[in-house]
């Protein structure tokens, strides 16, 4: 076994995943030792990963005996589960195969585990890891006819909005369909407001035709609608059309300007503040490109706001082993769902500018706010109502389609405005994204659509807004539901979803089971999670896959299913964790 696994690259991987962590985890906090941490670290992973099966290889044999319909072969999660490990990366199902390699094939590979970038074994992703792949083999089983205590799985570990039922916008898919097929516009089913944007958007592009590459940092039509988009929401804050960048979808643009700051200075590696709970895109990223993440952690009991104590604590500690160069803020809240006062806001540009930290505003979730005491406020417009030397602080904002009341999540689209940026710094950032060519012309089109929508009087007007407003009465429903349906369950405490699209309760897991999780090897929420997910089929992700306050137990699940289907999740959920509950007491 220790020989076939040794020589399966994708088995090397998820195993070198699983000792790398302990590698960090007990590596002294020296700074010496630190700055060689990338270049020790595949050799600790293979050495240990080495003893790892050779120690196991008395007790664990391969076998290729076809199992019968009764006794299905045991699955990847489970594999996982059953040695104890809760990794979030799971090597594909053909990585496992037991078929016999040439030896010397492998070893003549000139990608090895041991010569990879070793960050790449680092970074994790918690919302589609083991839990995620478990669920799509159960959906597979359930195709087959495995009995189960459910007939589906529900998804709600990740903000996909079509996935679980959304319909699209008329609007978008219309301007889509014209861009896309200019012949259309000679079509009756067209109204002419969208004949019109399809045509501007056209005459914008090289021959015409979407097919063609557009400038790098995207077509110049939609960033000078993006900026006055920006600039009516901010209630006149001028914004400049060469400030803006569309990207595919919000997280090129926020890995963009990580790369742009990873630079050590005075020998110091670069820090990136975020918040925990965080959306993992950051944690990854930042591990991904070597960089040290700065944990800086929400008040849940205030409702996941944040106070500049908290921050500075984080930031005087950090200074100790790198150097904080930015502070990553999400407003509305991802995974928490909280919303942002002003005066928070207020807090977080004054320290942002006392620290010299470059400041990432995430608000892709900015129409989405349903508390009626919450309003969302852009990191831009505060800080140019506050003024110097406030107005001149550092800025980087993000939007997507994939969020909001589009939820095209698939179609890639979305900018980032850079603010106060040093013009030969921006130049810089300016051609590390013309080596990219371009985004997505689709992902163009559909900021198109969401940031120069249909106007009051125009033939498109009535029937988007009343699909924007049914997808976002509906969203509030749901947000009230789930608060109001988990806040009952015994052991759970649950702050109201004001805004974003999850809940992110905290729950008090019994010692039987904080025990049980521990003899598997687990964190005891996912151990949790893993339960649900095959007694219910509902997949959530555990809090310890966005960090949470030691000693605590969170999980996430998404407000995105269908309210029917939302009911129905929150009846098998509370039935779950009854069970779990007498079964752990």
């Amino acid at each position: 076994m220790s020989r076939l696994l040794l020589n399966n690259s994708c088995g090397m991987q998820r195993a070198a995943l699983m000792t790398s962590r302990a590698a960090v985890v007990a590596m002294p906090q020296q700074r010496s030792q630190q700055q060689q941490q990338c270049k020790i670290a595949p050799n600790v992973v293979i050495r240990r990963w080495k003893s790892f099966l050779h120690n196991n290889n008395s007790t664990q044999k391969l076998t290729t005996t076809t199992r019968t319909t009764a006794t299905p072969r045991r699955s990847q999660a489970e594999t996982l589960n059953a040695r104890g490990s809760h990794s979030t990366f799971v090597a594909p199902s053909r990585c496992f195969s037991t078929t016999n390699r040439n030896q010397s094939e492998m070893a003549a590979k000139c990608l090895q585990l041991e010569n990879i970038n070793p960050n790449f074994i680092t970074m994790e992703y918690a919302v589609r890891g083991p839990l995620v792949i478990r669920a799509g083999e159960i959906e597979k089983e359930l195709e087959k006819g495995v009995k189960k205590p459910f007939d589906q799985v529900i998804r709600a570990n990740i903000g996909d909005c079509h996935a679980m039922g959304q319909q699209p916008m008329t609007f978008l898919r219309q301007l889509l369909s014209l861009t896309f097929e200019p012949r259309l516009l000679d079509s009756s089913d067209y109204p002419s407001d969208v004949k019109e944007r399809a045509r501007a958007i056209l005459n914008n592009c090289q021959g015409h035709s979407v097919g063609s590459y557009t400038d790098s940092a995207g077509l110049e039509v939609v960033r000078r609608q993006a900026a006055d988009f920006i600039q009516k929401r901010d209630g006149g804050v001028a914004s400049d059309w060469q400030n803006i960048y569309l990207t595919g979808g919000a997280s090129p643009g926020i890995k963009s300007i990580l790369q742009l700051i990873h630079c050590e200075v005075s020998g110091q590696q670069p820090g990136v503040m975020v918040p925990i709970p965080q959306y993992p895109l950051y944690s990854a990223t930042i591990a991904e490109y070597g960089m040290r993440k700065v944990d800086y952690y929400l008040d849940e009991e205030t409702g996941w706001s944040l106070s500049r104590t908290e921050l500075q604590r984080a930031y005087d500690e950090a200074k100790k082993e790198c150097n904080p160069r930015a502070l990553v803020i999400i407003n509305p809240g991802n995974p928490t769902g909280q919303v942002l006062t002003r005066d928070n806001i207020v807090e977080i540009i004054k320290f942002a500018h006392d620290n010299k930290l470059l400041l990432l505003a995430d608000e892709v979730y900015q129409a989405n706010v349903y508390d009626k005491n919450s309003k969302f406020y852009s990191f831009k417009r505060v800080m140019h109502e506050m003024g110097e030397p406030y107005a001149s602080q550092e800025l980087v904002s993000f939007l997507s389609v994939s969020k909001g009341f589009l939820g095209e999540c698939g179609i890639r689209g979305g900018y980032m405005e850079v603010v106060n940026l040093c013009p030969k710094v921006k130049a810089m950032l300016t051609k590390s994204i013309t080596a990219a060519l371009c985004s997505t012309t689709a992902g163009q089109v559909a900021v198109s659509a969401l940031v120069n929508p249909p106007q009051p009087g125009e033939p498109s007007y009535e029937v988007y807004e009343k699909e924007k407003n049914d997808t976002l009465s509906k969203l509030k429903e749901r947000a009230e539901l789930v608060h109001k349906t988990l806040s009952g369950f015994e052991g759970y405490s649950v702050n109201p979803v004001q805004g974003a699209m999850y809940v992110f309760p905290q729950i008090e897991i019994p010692p039987k089971a904080v025990e049980a999780a521990k003899a598997k090897g687990m964190a005891p929420d996912a151990f949790y999670a893993f339960e649900l997910l095959e007694t219910s089929g509902i997949c959530i992700v555990p809090g310890s896959g966005f960090g949470q306050k030691p000693g605590t137990y969170h999980f996430r699940s998404t407000i995105l299913p269908q309210t029917d289907k939302l009911k129905l999740m929150m009846e098998k959920f509370r039935v779950f964790h009854a069970e779990f509950m007498k079964k752990y007491k």
